[in-house]
């Protein structure tokens, strides 16, 4: 009896300390920087909005810009090292009930709704994309397309911004770590994603950013 007692708290404990190498951010639905230190810190990044902005050159004959932006020149987040970066992205669902998400995958079935589609579009491998962002005239540009102009002063040929890619393992209900597959070089990145809820009527989206020293 006294041997199944000390394994169940041996379990708990294992259980306990499992869950504090992942702690939940202050603020959900945000994309977090994990310093992976003796408690795993972590810290959050810059979040701004912006929504899809073009810009032609000389009435069209220069090119144009489609993208997002950011103001400042530089991330006020800065990390040191481009090397073996974790970031972690949490809806609070860990947080909530089984009662409550009982609750809701039956509203959704009774309107004819797959429960699955909710962590769907929460799921970072579908809302989540980072971008190397290029500076100038105190503002970070992400750029989906840049195209060239009739003009030969224009750019040659169409260009974007450098995306990255990162793998993703989830944790647990409703968190998720994004480990970034390549070094990153020097300079500013963001991540952009897609904004689910009200603030998406306008459509914008959120940028997460940071900067590689």
């Amino acid at each position: 009896m006294k041997e199944l007692f000390f394994l169940t708290v041996l379990a708990c404990m294992m259980g306990e300390t499992r869950a504090q190498k992942y702690p939940d951010p202050e603020f959900s639905n945000e994309i977090w920087y994990l310093k992976k230190d003796s408690v795993n810190t972590l810290i959050r990044l810059e979040k701004g909005s912006s929504k899809m902005d073009t810009k032609m050159k000389m009435g069209g004959f220069g090119g144009s810009e489609s993208g997002y932006e950011m103001e400042g020149e530089k991330s006020t987040v800065r990390l040191n090292s481009g090397t073996n970066l974790s970031f972690v992205f949490s809806t609070g669902a860990s947080a909530r009930s089984s009662a409550s998400t009982a609750m809701r995958d039956s509203m959704m079935r009774a309107n004819g709704m797959d429960p699955s589609m909710a962590e769907s579009m929460t799921d970072p491998s579908n809302t989540v994309t980072l971008y190397k962002a290029e500076t100038g005239k105190s503002k970070r540009k992400i750029l989906m397309q840049k195209s060239p102009g009739a003009s030969p002063f224009g750019s040659k040929k169409m260009q974007s911004s450098d995306k990255f890619t990162f793998s993703i393992k989830k944790i647990r209900e409703g968190y998720w770590e994004l480990v970034i597959d390549k070094p990153l070089s020097k300079g500013e990145y963001a991540f952009s994603m897609m904004n689910m809820g009200m603030g998406n009527m306008d459509g914008s989206t959120l940028l997460f950013a940071f900067a590689i020293d």
